[in-house]
């Protein structure tokens, strides 16, 4: 999948991943895709409640050896 945007947020703590995918998004065209990568176990719940409270489109949502990827389309 294609992305216009990366955030590494891997390392940090809630609720950093979620203020720094709100600043990155607020730059970004409609439509354009940010992908986020994150290490807390709680950015799953977290980028969830986020993208239900933003209408952000959550395209997925992945997690493997503890890094939780997430692919964000701002509407």
């Amino acid at each position: 999948m294609e992305f216009q945007q990366d955030l590494d947020a891997r390392g940090m703590a809630c609720p950093m991943p979620i203020v720094k995918t709100r600043k990155l998004l607020k730059g970004m065209n409609d439509g354009e895709v940010l992908r986020v990568t994150a290490t807390d176990p709680g950015s799953a719940q977290d980028m969830r409640a986020f993208c239900e409270q933003t209408g952000t489109e959550m395209m997925s949502a992945t997690e493997e050896g503890g890094e939780y990827r997430f692919l964000l389309r701002k509407h």
